[in-house]
């Protein structure tokens, strides 16, 4: 029983908590990037011909 415990806590170590963290925060900058830029291009005409 507890070498499966030492084998949890070391695959879920505070270290890779830490880089989930940031790799979600990078996910919702980046999916908040998108919709800005949606909404930033909403009734823009971006058709090829338009350039």
């Amino acid at each position: 029983m507890t070498a499966l415990a030492q084998s949890i806590v070391r695959a879920f170590s505070a270290h890779s908590l830490q880089i989930a963290i940031i790799r979600n925060l990078v996910l919702l900058a980046l999916a908040v990037l998108f919709v800005a830029v949606l909404r930033a291009t909403y009734g823009l005409d971006l058709s090829p011909g338009f350039f």
